[in-house]
């Protein structure tokens, strides 16, 4: 094996190690285990190498204590599987509490991280990397003892033949110069093939999301469908293409690389003697220890593969940007405070936020945003579509950091260090909600109860039960899913609302229930409740209402006022 090869798979092996590390901060003793693993792995490899050469010793009749060499031969016996169970033992061990670890740490890190960072992300290389990234790397790392091991025998099997003989090692040596390079190659073009493969899995999972979302509408449409399955296709065997060229250079370079030891034999057995005299005794045992190197080469070679998805698989994490801070939750916790029901005014002063539109080249910026808001108003957010409603909703409860100005709640201004206890004060559902299907974390006291009870009232008592905080499906249509979203956020008890379109998928009947029971009884509770809709027929419904354009606020009138208006205003 090149000496060079060996320094390079050291260190993915370093990497992959410094990796493990990192996921096993938290566990006790994680340090010394990898110490152990490392140590016993290296222990079992060099126990095979002692072995062949006690053989050598032997058939040369080099031995020193002939009385001695089976005892010697014996214990490395006992050694070499022992040290070997001891690694995977261990590593397994660690392997999966760390994978747990890295499981948990990407989840905290996703919701740690700026929605906006994550909208750009696209939850097809989230999802990417929650389920195959994390895979690839615990399989390379559990690989990490056996890889160990072949590497102690290359390194020690190298190490006996330069005590044996340091004029012909390095005469050996020198003959492989060509192989090393002639090697180095592909394995390079190899690795790049890897990565590019894995950057291409991400279009292959998004086009798997759209397939199991958008089902319904590929069936309702023949071309839409055969488009859509020569798309996969062609991502599909671009992905394939890579992996597999990738795949074939490494078999090639593994081929050459068992192909150069015999080439290496030959030299030394047919060449060497023919170029100096050289003792018959050192060729055999060179003999031996060559042929002996052929398995550990095949499996080193073989897991180089596996190292490049790893490597691939480390780096795209990595990009993602997701800072793998062990503190990060604690960083979460140590701020939480009692959320304020009694709050005094909120204001956006010059609040901007600018974000590219896809299919268009110039950003959209949405403000400078001069706003306040009183508690128990009952605000309606009005405007065309992509007017930058939803852009300025997300501002008002956090999700947003506004890039320039700033956002005052009851006098203090919201940045990093409070904005996640800021957005304890709303609950919101939104157009493209989601809901859970246990009520989480939200009290236990008499939970079940108050469920029932939002059930009932939002006609889902036949639909829906709960018991323990569980809810019995969420499997319905849209609209009563939303009547589940909106239970939640009742359950949640919050000062400050924000519906997006929440009855555009209602009935009539329970739009009006929506409009003029269920948003009139929040206001009398003292709630502050921001409505994003198109249904002018309810406008009057609110206190005021703000008309957004391409991002500024073209009105902002009392509800009788809009309503008097004239209809090009009020729109």
């Amino acid at each position: 094996m090149p000496w060079r090869r060996c320094v390079d798979i050291m260190r993915d092996v370093s990497r992959l190690l410094a990796y493990l590390l990192r996921l096993a901060k938290d566990i006790r003793y994680a340090r010394l285990t990898v110490v152990v693993i490392a140590i016993a792995g290296t222990v079992s490899g060099i126990s095979s190498t002692v072995m062949m050469a006690l053989i050598t010793q032997e058939l040369t009749r080099k031995s020193i204590d002939p009385a001695l060499l089976p005892w010697l031969f014996l214990a490395c016996c006992v050694m070499l599987p022992s040290f070997r169970f001891l690694s995977q033992k261990l590593l397994i061990e660690l392997t999966l509490k760390s994978l747990v670890n890295l499981r948990l740490r990407l989840t905290r890190a996703i919701l740690a991280a700026p929605l906006r960072h994550l909208e750009k992300v696209g939850p097809h290389r989230l999802l990417a990397t929650l389920t195959t990234d994390i895979n690839v790397i615990v399989e390379s790392i559990t690989g990490i003892p056996l890889l160990l091991m072949h590497l102690a025998v290359v390194v020690s099997c190298l190490i006996y033949l330069g005590w044996l003989s340091p004029k012909v090692l390095l005469e050996v040596l020198g003959f492989i110069v060509l192989g090393v390079i002639t090697y180095q190659i592909p394995v390079i073009r190899g690795f790049a093939r890897m990565h590019k493969a894995r950057t291409l899995y991400d279009e292959v999972v998004k086009q798997m999301r759209a397939l199991t979302e958008g089902t319904k509408e590929l069936k309702m449409h023949r071309r839409r469908r055969r488009a859509f399955v020569a798309d996969v296709e062609d991502s599909t065997l671009t992905f394939q293409e890579q992996n597999r060229a990738g795949s074939i250079v490494f078999a090639a370079a593994a081929s050459w690389g068992q192909a150069l030891v015999y080439v290496v034999l030959g030299l030394l057995i047919f060449g060497l003697p023919r170029i100096q005299a050289t003792d018959q005794r050192t060729l055999l045992t060179f003999t031996v220890i060559l042929f002996q190197l052929m398995v550990p080469l095949e499996v080193l070679m073989n897991m180089l593969p596996n190292l490049g998805r790893a490597s691939a698989s480390m780096n795209t994490i990595d990009e993602l940007g997701f800072e793998l801070a062990a503190n990060s939750h604690e960083r979460e916790m140590a701020v939480e405070r009692a959320v304020t029901t009694g709050w005094g005014r909120l204001e956006l002063r010059g609040v901007t936020h600018s974000y590219r539109r896809e299919n268009e080249d110039e950003s959209f910026q949405l403000g400078p945003i001069e706003l306040a808001f009183e508690p128990g108003e009952l605000v309606f957010l009005v405007g065309g579509n992509g007017s930058g409603k939803t852009t300025l909703a997300k501002l008002i409860l956090g999700l947003y950091a506004p890039e320039a100005g700033e956002v005052r709640f009851t006098g203090e201004t919201i940045d990093d260090s409070n904005r996640e206890q800021y957005r304890e004060h709303f609950s919101a559902v939104f157009s493209d909600f989601f809901v859970f299907e246990k009520l989480l974390g939200l009290d236990a006291d008499a939970l079940d109860e108050a469920a029932r009870g939002y059930l009932r009232r939002l006609l889902l008592e036949q639909k829906v039960a709960v018991r323990d905080g569980v809810l019995s499906t969420i499997d319905l249509s849209t609209g009563q899913r939303k009547r589940l979203a909106l239970m939640t956020a009742y359950l949640e008890d919050r000062p400050i609302y924000l519906f997006d379109e929440w009855a555009a998928d209602q009935d009539p009947v329970f739009k009006q229930v929506f409009y003029l029971v269920l948003l009139p009884e929040l206001k009398a509770r003292g709630k502050t409740v921001f409505v994003i809709s198109h249904d002018d027929h309810y406008f009057h419904v609110a206190d005021r209402i703000l008309k957004l354009d391409y991002g500024k606020i073209e009105s902002d009138l009392p509800a009788a006022a809009w309503t008097a208006a004239p209809v090009g205003l009020a729109g």
